[in-house]
């Protein structure tokens, strides 16, 4: 039997909220049973593992420290 994940375990699995998942394009469901939408594992795997995260980000770094500028207090400059 094949075993599609519902948002609640799509949220699990990503850790993050329900809430949080809703607000997310998700990738195409695989299966559809009435209204209800279900992933595979991989298929949500293979779409989280692509999604910008931390250090990851295009475009502009505002509100970033520039590491090239910053002193750290070892250092003897």
């Amino acid at each position: 039997m094949i075993r599609y994940l519902n948002t609640t375990e799509v949220a699990a699995r990503i850790g993050v909220t329900r809430a949080t998942v809703s607000k997310y394009t998700l990738p195409e469901p695989d299966a559809m049973i009435g209204p209800m939408r279900g992933w595979l594992p991989e298929t949500i795997d293979a779409w989280h593992a692509g999604r910008p995260g931390s250090g990851r980000w295009s475009g502009s770094d505002r509100g970033r420290p520039n590491r090239s500028n910053t002193v750290s207090e070892t250092d003897p400059a």
